[in-house]
């Protein structure tokens, strides 16, 4: 048992029954519980009872234990002076100075059920995949649970794009230009890619996207990888890069993206060559991407972007593979992108002037295939159905922002799973 707990049961009045009596055996009604305090002061403000024929307004606090008066030092504290009610799961003293007043003790012990405790205690103490896993039931899963969870998460997701907007101008090309490199560097690269997108001045790439050799020699110069050319193709962007330093006064400043731990179809020199492959088939790239309204409008988009020739038969500079093949972008890698670039510009662009855009987003989500993770499956073994990126999106949000902090008294699902 814990204060915070108490104060969850109290604000959601989650007790067996309420024929509330004091400590001294007083009939109590709560009229009115009051509204939950976060900052100094009382736990409860402006809450209302009726004790001994009289009624009274003011503030409750509450307590594990009635000695905790004592030990938080509430005497003389002039924010507990309007105090009409202290609540406490044991009484274990009395305290005079409560007494003196006639601010009645209500002990609550007995109003709440002890299963209750056992499943909050068990969940703070078990090591699982999230803590309540062993009275998880999904038809306990609140009602539009998806819906909220996405849009929370695409909230906290345009937060940043908006300070990204700030440092650019309002430029939300260069923007979505970022996230998109982002997006192409996936979990080992993304850092190092949006790095090489911010220190170029978009309009750069803006003027040099129907060149797509001096936009290869560009991604690739930034990366360090032009500096001692193994063939003459390297040569060639060697010398298209030197060229474009010279013309753009591009920043003396290389980058090195990883190679470790990556698949080679994964490998930055493949995703950085398939990017400047869709900046250079789509000279209207953002105002295709925020104004499509199909999913199905996107993939059109990416239909046709694959890494140049050069990357027929390797992977890496100068080393010949025996796998040969063009190397172009699978559907999951273009919902990948979806996901974590496209659709956060797309709804934040639109979410101030355009009413629908919620229900228009959420059904782009519900047109795009799950994600797989070790999250996911962990959502899954629970026997929750996890058909779309909508559901997929939500349950990773709320693993990150509630399970692994075992925050479950602020949890939609862990309040449902406490009141039964």
């Amino acid at each position: 048992m814990n204060e915070k707990l108490i104060q969850y049961l109290w604000n959601f009045k989650i007790f067996k029954n309420f024929d509330f009596k004091d400590v001294e055996g007083n009939e109590l009604q709560i009229l009115n519980f009051g509204k939950w305090n976060f900052d100094s002061g009382p736990d409860f403000l402006l809450g209302k009872i009726k004790t001994k024929d009289l009624v009274l307004a003011g503030n409750i606090e509450l307590h594990v234990k009635s000695s905790d008066w004592i030990f938080h030092q509430h005497s003389g504290n002039p924010e507990f002076e309007n105090l009409i009610l202290h609540a406490v799961f044991i009484n274990d003293v009395e305290i005079a100075e409560l007494k003196q007043k006639n601010i009645p003790t209500l002990e609550l012990k007995e109003y709440i059920d002890e299963s209750l405790l056992w499943k909050y205690e068990s969940m703070l103490k078990e090591n699982q995949f999230i803590a309540c896993e062993r009275i998880f039931v999904p038809e306990k899963i609140p009602f539009h649970f998806w819906e909220e969870s996405l849009l929370k998460k695409l909230d906290e997701k345009s937060t940043e794009i908006e300070e990204s907007l700030k440092l650019n101008q309002n430029n939300y090309e260069a923007v979505l230009f970022q996230n998109l490199a982002y997006a192409f560097g996936l979990k080992v690269n993304a850092p190092i890619f949006k790095q090489i997108a911010e220190s170029l001045d978009f309009i750069t790439v803006n003027k040099i996207r129907q060149n797509l050799t001096q936009l290869e020699a560009l991604f690739f110069g930034m990366s360090g990888w032009l500096k001692n050319p193994e063939d003459e193709q390297m040569k060639v962007w060697k010398r298209e890069f030197d060229f474009l330093s010279a013309k753009f006064n591009l920043p003396q400043i290389t980058f090195n993206p990883k190679f470790s731990k990556l698949r080679p179809p994964n490998f930055p020199t493949i995703r950085l060559s398939q990017l400047a492959s869709l900046y250079h088939l789509n000279q209207n790239l953002f105002s295709k991407l925020i104004s499509a309204k199909k999913i199905t409008q996107i993939y059109e988009i990416f239909e046709n972007v694959k890494a140049s020739e050069y990357w027929n038969n390797r992977f890496n500079f100068g080393k010949i593979s025996p796998v040969e093949g063009e190397k172009a972008l699978t559907k999951d890698f273009v919902d990948l992108v979806l996901i974590n670039a496209i659709l956060p510009v797309k709804y934040t662009y639109h979410k101030n002037f355009n009413e629908n855009i919620n229900d228009e987003i959420l059904d782009f989500y519900r047109n795009i295939s799950p994600e797989k993770n070790t999250v996911i499956e962990g959502w899954k073994s629970l026997k929750i159905p996890v058909e779309s990126a909508l559901e997929s999106q939500a349950l990773l949000f709320h693993h990150k922002n509630y399970c692994q902090r075992k925050d479950c008294l602020n949890c939609g699902i862990g309040l449902q799973l406490l009141k039964k």
